[in-house]
């Protein structure tokens, strides 16, 4: 239930992971077979994230 007084709480990780689906989705509907390991990860960025580490 949202607050009385109409502030929204914004979660910014929540908002990441529902882009990330968002574009999981798309990757999977456009792929002619299952998505690889590494199709996947290139969606989400894995190997970028590993690099920043």
């Amino acid at each position: 239930m949202a607050p009385v007084g109409g502030t929204a709480v914004q979660d910014h990780v929540a908002l990441a992971e529902i882009e990330l689906c968002g574009e999981l989705i798309i990757a999977a509907s456009a792929a002619k077979d299952r998505l690889s390991l590494e199709s996947i990860d290139a969606v989400l960025r894995v190997a970028e994230e590993r690099q920043s580490d």
